[in-house]
């Protein structure tokens, strides 16, 4: 698979062994070829990384071979790569990868990692978030284009309460919304005001969006996945290579592009290009760090005149104070006809 090589990665020396490994056959992209990309994003893709705790996705074998998540940083992780202490939904600890400069990058991508999974949170605080994260997800029937018109509006739920999001590409059919907020709230209720701005999504588009959290409910709309704003849920980076056969990523955009943008064309070949021409359009992201109270405010109202409270969290979750039962629609109602309680 060819003698291994050193790539330049910000001045330091990364080691990429087996640089010919096929990781996309559909393609013949190499692991070079992966190596390659992330250098050639390089600022972009640390911005999205810098200092915080990352899963990283990996596929020792390619798209087509099996993959795991390594949540824990690996035994043989280089002195120059920092952690940083999380804490997983059942309390117990664990040092995360924490990439602070693009040889990080590198050094995880001759691991075989593909999708970089940061935690919303920075190394110095990793209880309280610094970004609303909101995971536009397609419904069968539904595809990008759905997405799109569901982000719009959005956009307009957002700055109504106050913030300002930033839209990316899923690297599939859907979209990512992050905003940057002052690292002021805990996961709850970060996760609160997520709900709260996918309810009244909803509430504009109600053919088109729903938070059901339960499949069988959704039907052929867009999801907002408030779940994923959960401690320990993350969210695909910037930048990040997605598994499919013709090595898409996920992409930044500006408003005025998403439209026109087809999430196929942004790859591991031609986002460099566009990256060459306008640079990380995301890259002012951090200049301002929002605050909450508008659409905490709104999950206050929500709570109070509608009698809408918290929604399920995961099945692998503890439970949660003042969190519904976990009962899937279909079989509560199953329960309720025997006679047994839901």
């Amino acid at each position: 698979m060819g003698a291994a090589v050193e790539l330049d990665a910000g001045g330091r020396a990364v080691r990429l062994s087996n640089p010919d490994k096929v990781y996309f056959p559909e393609k013949g992209y190499t692991k070079r070829d992966v190596a390659e990309y992330f250098l050639a994003v390089g600022p972009g893709i640390t911005r999205a990384l810098n200092h915080r705790p990352t899963t990283l996705q990996r596929f020792v074998d390619g798209v087509e071979g099996d993959f795991f998540y390594q949540k824990r940083a690996p035994k043989n992780l280089p002195e120059w790569i920092p952690t940083a202490r999380i804490a997983f939904p059942s309390g117990r600890p664990a040092d995360e990868l924490c990439p602070t400069e693009l040889a990080a990058v590198i050094w995880a991508a001759n691991l075989g990692t593909l999708t970089f999974h940061p935690w919303p949170v920075r190394a110095g605080d990793t209880d309280h978030p610094d970004e609303l994260r909101i995971d536009l997800d397609p419904q069968p029937g539904t595809d990008y284009a759905d997405a799109v018109t569901a982000a719009h509006e959005l956009r307009s739920v957002l700055e109504d309460h106050g913030v300002r999001g930033w839209p990316k590409t899923s690297g599939g059919r859907g979209m990512h919304v992050f905003v940057p907020i002052e690292p002021a709230w805990t996961f709850t209720e970060v996760r609160r005001a997520a709900i709260a701005a996918g309810r009244e999504l909803e509430r504009r588009m109600p053919a088109r969006v729903t938070t059901a959290w339960w499949k069988e409910e959704r039907g052929e709309r867009i999801f907002v996945d408030f779940n994923q704003t959960a401690r320990d849920r993350t969210i695909a980076s910037a930048y990040s290579v997605r598994p499919f056969p013709h090595a898409p990523v996920s992409a930044p955009l500006r408003w005025e592009e998403i439209d026109d943008a087809e999430p196929r064309d942004f790859d591991i070949v031609t986002l460099p290009v566009r990256y060459a021409e306008l640079g990380d359009v995301h890259a002012d992201m951090d200049q301002e760090a929002f605050r909450l109270d508008g659409l905490l405010e709104l999950a206050d109202r929500d709570e109070k005149e509608r009698g809408l409270g918290d929604m399920p969290y995961p099945p692998e979750y503890p439970k949660m104070p003042g969190e519904p039962k976990r009962v899937q629609p279909s079989r509560a109602r199953h329960d309720d006809d025997d006679g047994e309680t839901a």
